[in-house]
Formats: C-alpha cells, structure tokens, sequence
C-alpha cells in the first residue's frame, strides 16, 4: 500500500475508487457509446478510428490489467504512459489502475530528456506508448527511454512497426478469451490509495505529484458541478490526460455522468466542428486561446446550445481575457495552477469572468448545492497558494521532503505554494493573479524553467542564444538564434528536448508554429 489511509470513511468524501466508478457505469449502460475516435485517427497515429461501447471498454480494460499483471509485475507498480489524444490512452489509464498499479502519464511532447528523468525519479516498471505520432517514431523514443532508466522492466505498445523487444497490444481488442480479473481488495478507503502520479516542472526538472483517487474525483467533481454537465453528456476534448487538469476536466467527468466522450487530436477547426455536430455534443473541451480564436471565425455558432470549458494555463491571462457574447453557449474558465490544482468559474450574462476566490472556493460558485473543494490564500510572498479536496497530499516519493532530491513542497498546514504572482482585491475581497511563477515559461501547455534551457542550448552550442517574449495566444514564444539554424534544430533534437525548443530555431509562419503548440 503505497499512501494509503485506513481512516474511517467520514474523513473522506468518497470511498469508491475510479476503477470501481467505471465498472458501475459499464454495469448500468454496457451498449451505450463509451469512447469514440476522431475521424482522422490513422493521419496522426496507428489503428482505426474506434468507436467502443462502455461493454467494449471494460473488456479492454480487463484485457490492459490481466496483461500487466501476468508480466509479473505486483500492485502498486508505476507504469508510465506516453499516448496521443486516443481511446487507448483513456483505457490505458484505467487498465492500470484495475490491475492495481500507479498510473504515470506524461505530455506527449516529452522527449528523452524530461521523460528519463520523470521515470527516474518514480522508479517506473513500465511505459506504454504508440507506435507512432505523426512522421514520429513515438516507440524508438520508449525504449530509448528504457535503456536509460534502470527501473522500467516492460515497454509496450499500441500500433504497428513496434521496436524490437515492445509487447505488443493491439491484440488485446482482438483476443476471444480472456483470464478473469479478481477484484482488487484494498484495506481501508480504496479511494485513498494512490492512483496517479503527474509531473510538475521545477527548476531541477520534473518533480512527482502524487494524487488518490479522492483528490482526482475531487477536480473532476469540481469541473463536473461549474459546468453544469448533463447526465449522459456527449463530451467533445481536445484536452489529453496527461495532467491532473487533463483527467479532471475529461476523465472524471465523462465517468461521473456515465456519457460518451469524444476524442480530438488537437487541431482541426473544420473536423472539430464536424464531430460537435455529428456526435451532439453539447460539452465542449479545449485551451483557452484556442476558444477566444476560434470564436472569432464562428466555430461555435450553432442552433444548439453547448457549454465550453476553457483551460487557462496561464491564469494570469483570464483577468485581462476578452468578454464573451456567443449566442447558444456557455462559457465555462477553468484557471489551471500547474500540478498544485485548479478553479472553476462559469460566466454570467454580463461575459466577464468571475474573480478568483479568497478563502474559500465552493463549486458550483452560484446557486445551492455548493461544496469547498479548495482554499487559496496570498504567501507572504505574494504568491497563490492552495489546499483542499483536490490538492495532493502526500510528497512522493515517501519522505523525499526530507532529502535534497527535486520534490513538489507541500506545507505543514496542507497549503501549496503555485509560485503564480497575485494581490488581493480588497474591493471584491477576491485575489488577482498577475503573473506566472517566476524564472519560468509557458508555451502552449508546456512549462520551461528559462534559465536552465537557455544554459542547455548554450551548451549545445556555445554561440546559440534563446530568449522568450509574451504570446497573446500561446502565453511565451521561444525566439532562438544561431549561425546554422537548421543543425541547431538536429542537435537539440538529439539531446532529447520538448520539439518546441527546436521550434525557436525555425522559420515557422506563425499559423504553422500555433498548430505545432496547439498539437502537443
């Protein structure tokens, strides 16, 4: 039992844990549309465009766990997973958690240098990953991976042309007979057992965040509640879950109201329109920048009402964001504050967004029925800092805090400092985010600590220099120059840098480089 509490149940909001959750909603709909593929599938990554029932899905499911058990691998392992936006990612996530083990997914734009180090640090047994995405051999980059970190045992995958030595997977859709899967019996409140680690980047690279199954119901219950979302939702996202943001803004809430979610490999203005409208749906997942872009051609006009949730990244941004008038839909902010958690804020008639609670954040924030799932509050540095249902917990690994290994702090009081700049309005009693945590920088959904990349690429190149500069649709821009840009770019891809770092050396048009961000 790795962070386990055997507590009675009254400590605690739920004891069900995600796995159990599926499996009721598989019982009580088995031939309702579960998981459905975007339409392009076979562009971005291996195997058909699925479309699964929730009896398909749990069968799968079923199928993932019985695998990673019969390697011999034991409960509580950690098992890494690096898949594009695709129902296998999805399944992936929650055959790991039946077979009892640690699920640890990662961006999809992490290379070599981010991943062996996350892998590292958690002493992962596994990584699953895909054969490919896009021209990307994803599967070469696995099992390089795999020969730098000592730990992983198993690297499987999904698609075709699978590196020498991958389980493969893909026969697990296919295979008549399965091994029965016993039920994992766990002592005390299984949804305090610890069931994903994500990864928040720090100075030193990316540190481990550990969450139960609780604080992830807890996120998701808290997007479920402020987006209003309807039971038996059609749910639209281009969002992965490969972030504690991601798995409670799709995950957790397609589960809870036991709908379908729709899957979209970010981005394609006219096929994401095509889905909305051939699957109803009428949730609707995507980045912030991207939905006050699109807006503006008309992508979400429609007869149908629909609610946009919108992820801030970069929550400094929705202070100054624009107002929002679109007939027939409802939109939803959603401020990320990296790994540490998030705050949920539908707004009104009058399109501004609501201000960020001081104290106490209840979702649904108006109306009855509200529950605290967070509290934040200034440091006395001036920075946001969180507690609550949804944040973690426990530092992970076990006692690191007490070492001078990278590690994500959490106070003695619960309070996590985000490191995200803010000030109180006394007017409004609210706080005011107004800058990013210092020394780093967004792009897109990717966090970079700014001085440690600029002294990687100097010494890749000693004559190289890289600067970042404010991106009103991405958060930064990384600008980079050198005397051969085209072999600066080979370089920093071989040493296994985040593509976008790359990125800077190119002579992108900004469409091109904005499709790129918006990709990963």
């Amino acid at each position: 039992m790795i962070l386990g509490d055997t507590q009675p149940a009254r400590h605690h909001g739920s004891r069900i844990s995600i796995d159990e959750l599926f499996r009721q909603v598989a019982a009580r709909r088995p031939d309702a549309v579960a998981l459905v593929d975007a339409p392009n599938r076979e562009w971005f990554t291996d195997g058909p465009s699925r479309r699964l029932t929730f009896a398909e899905a749990d069968r799968m499911v079923s199928a993932i766990a019985g695998r990673l058990s019969r390697m011999g691998l034991p409960i509580d392992t950690i098992v890494g997973i690096q898949l594009p936006n695709i129902a296998e990612n999805i399944l992936t996530i929650l055959g790991v958690l039946r077979a009892g083990m640690i699920a640890a997914p990662m961006p999809l734009l992490w290379r070599s240098a981010d991943a062996v180090a996350a892998m590292a640090r958690v002493g992962a047994k596994a990584l699953i990953t895909c054969g490919r995405v896009g021209n990307f051999e994803h599967c070469r980059l696995a099992t390089r991976v795999a020969a730098d970190v000592f730990s992983i045992r198993y690297v499987c995958g999904f698609g075709e042309n699978l590196s020498d030595g991958v389980v493969p997977l893909d026969d697990l859709f296919t295979i008549e007979k399965l091994d029965p899967i016993p039920l994992l019996a766990r002592d005390g409140n299984a949804a305090t057992h610890l069931a994903v680690i994500s990864f928040e980047i720090g100075e030193e690279g990316p540190a481990p965040v550990a969450r139960r199954h609780l604080e992830l119901l807890a996120g998701g219950m808290c997007v479920l509640s402020e987006g209003r979302f309807q039971p038996y939702a059609n749910i639209l996202s281009t969002i992965a879950p490969a972030s504690f943001a991601g798995i409670s803004l799709t995950l957790v809430p397609w589960l809870l109201t036991g709908g379908t979610l729709i899957l979209h490999h970010a981005f394609d203005a006219d096929l994401f329109a095509a889905q909305r409208h051939d699957e109803r749906c009428g949730t609707l997942i995507l980045p912030a920048p991207v939905v006050f872009r699109f807006a503006e051609t008309g992508l979400f006009a429609s007869e149908n009402p629909a609610t946009i949730l919108a992820e801030w990244r970069a929550p400094d941004r929705l202070v100054g964001s624009l107002l929002w008038h679109q007939r027939n839909t409802t939109l939803v902010d959603v401020a990320v504050f990296g790994e540490a958690g998030l705050v949920a804020g539908r707004r009104g008639e009058d399109g501004r967004p609501l201000p960020m609670p001081l104290g106490a954040a209840y979702s649904p924030r108006e109306g009855e029925g509200a529950a605290v799932f967070a509290e934040l509050n200034p440091t006395a540095m001036n920075t946001l800092a969180l507690r609550g249902a949804m944040a973690p917990h426990h530092h992970f690994p076990p006692r690191v805090e007490r070492t001078d290994l990278p590690h994500f702090a959490i106070g003695k009081d619960g309070y996590i400092d985000s490191g995200y700049a803010c000030r109180v309005d006394p007017v409004r009693q609210a706080l005011v985010v107004t800058g990013p945590p210092a020394g780093f920088v967004t792009v897109g959904g990717y966090r970079f600590p700014l001085q440690k990349l600029i002294e990687t690429v100097a010494r890749i190149n000693a004559g190289a220099t890289l600067t970042a500069e404010l991106d009103p649709l991405i958060g930064h821009r990384l600008i980079g120059t050198a005397s051969d840009c085209a072999a600066m770019q080979i370089a920093l891809n071989a040493y296994g840098l985040n593509p976008l770092v790359a990125a800077a050396f190119a002579d992108h048009g900004e469409q091109q480089f904005h499709k790129a961000v918006a990709a990963g």
